[in-house]
């Protein structure tokens, strides 16, 4: 990954939900921004083009009617000639200094030409923040009129900040309805994906909506009906193999059994027995599939796993229960109890003894551990022993009646019935495996 890519990742929300939403109302108030900027110098543009328009022609008019009136009657004229950006003031005005504005010497330059040099007109800035200048006229009588010009825009109305808020508000509200639709058939195809089981019993997605996502379900559709349609046909083949498997096995036992006692009639017998074993369990995997076919009850959790351990001590196995706050949950209670029985025989078979407990997680979801003190998994097999056939040779080999599917068998009944089985070791030695169920 390169520097960029690790950049973007660090700073973007996760989501890309929060990404899409991010960048769109990025890009949108970007665009607003904008707008807004080329609107208020439009209309600096406009104001300036429409003030250098008229003022030339405003004053030079204004002039020439306070130069015809006596001096006397002046004073009441100079509040009816002023504008909103200049006045006229009697008298030689304020000392100050050169303009300094391109719009300054404009302006001077067309009240010049349009008054004439009559009136030997002069300018100087006053001020620079805000600007502020005069320019200078001299009447016909020798007395001194001034021109005090402030350059400024019209004011913004009250409405203009509701407005921007308003459209900034609606902005988002289009923002967040556009990531919405655009993920949320995302987000059905993930939920669909992961309540995807070997039955196909998980939902359909609805194949509506844009072309897009329609094309999309209906691919997603038709791929969890193939998925589906081999593993029925690789699991009952399996089933069918097995089950035909056990006529001859029955038939070579009872001829076997008919030999004269010794020691190849018990090897043979023997074989024979672990063939059985392996068929029964080849049998027992391929249904597993088709747990999540039971219908689920409301039980209450640790009346079941009291009862299940009761039935192993009653056997005299060494089965004790650890805790159990479980309390009602909505099973499936035989598949479950065909994983839990599995497990328990999994940790005596290997760790002398079992141990169930039963908690709730931080979720509320429950989960129900067997552990045992046995010798453990390596840590880099622990996933690898879910896995149909794989045993491992060091302590779970056929001598010890393994046929490498106990396990297997287990989580996949597990997936089934919409629940995950994690293998983990103890740190006082031993292994402990935990079904979660939403």
């Amino acid at each position: 990954m390169n520097a960029s890519a690790t950049w973007t990742s660090r700073w973007l929300p996760r989501s890309m939900a929060s990404r899409l939403y991010l960048i769109i109302l990025a890009g949108l108030m970007l665009a607003q921004g904008l707008s807004l900027a080329l609107t208020l110098y439009e209309r600096y543009e406009s104001t300036t083009a429409a003030m250098l328009n008229t003022v030339e022609h405003d004053v030079a008019t204004s002039v020439a009617v306070l130069n015809r009136l006596p001096a006397a009657e002046r004073p009441a004229w100079l509040g009816r000639l002023r504008r909103d950006n200049y006045q006229y003031l009697l008298g030689a005005g304020e000392a100050g200094f050169p303009l300094f504005s391109a719009r300054s010497h404009e302006v001077v330059r067309r009240i010049a030409n349009e008054v004439g040099p009559a009136f030997r007109v002069t300018a100087q800035a006053v001020s620079r923040e805000p600007e502020r200048y005069q320019v200078h006229f001299t009447l016909s009588d020798g007395s001194a009129l001034t021109l005090e010009v402030t350059p400024r825009l019209m004011p913004v109305a009250t409405w203009l900040p509701l407005v921007l808020v308003l459209q900034v508000l609606t902005l988002l509200v289009c923002a967040w309805l556009a990531v919405r639709l655009a993920t949320r058939p995302l987000t059905r195809l993930a939920q669909a994906a992961e309540a995807m089981t070997p039955t196909a019993d998980g939902p359909r997605l609805a194949e509506d909506g844009p072309t897009e996502v329609a094309h999309a379900a209906a691919a997603f559709n038709t791929m969890q009906e193939r998925i589906a349609k081999h593993l029925k046909e690789r699991l009952h083949i399996l089933a069918s193999i097995s089950h035909d498997l056990q006529t001859p096995i029955t038939r070579m036992r009872l001829r076997v059994e008919a030999l004269d006692d010794g020691e190849e009639r018990e090897k043979l017998l023997g074989d024979l027995k672990a063939m059985e074993h392996l068929v029964r369990e080849g049998v027992a995997y391929a249904r597993s599939a088709h747990g999540g076919a039971e219908t689920p009850v409301r039980i209450d959790v640790d009346a079941f796993l009291e009862s299940l351990v009761f039935d192993y001590q009653d056997m005299g196995r060494p089965v004790t229960l650890a805790a159990s706050s479980g309390g009602t949950a909505l099973l499936r209670r035989q598949a479950l109890q065909r994983v839990l029985t599995n497990l328990v025989d999994n940790a005596i078979k290997y760790g002398g003894a079992a141990e169930v407990a039963a908690r709730r997680d931080e979720r509320g979801a429950l989960c129900i551990a067997v552990s045992d003190c046995g010798p453990g998994i390596p840590e880099a097999e622990l996933e690898q022993v879910l896995q149909p056939f794989y045993r491992l040779e060091a302590s779970r080999n056929r001598d010890t009646g393994g046929a490498g599917l106990g396990l297997a068998i287990a989580a996949q009944l597990t997936r089934a019935i919409g629940g995950t089985l994690v293998l983990a070791n103890r740190d006082g030695g031993g292994l402990v495996a935990t079904i979660t169920l939403a």
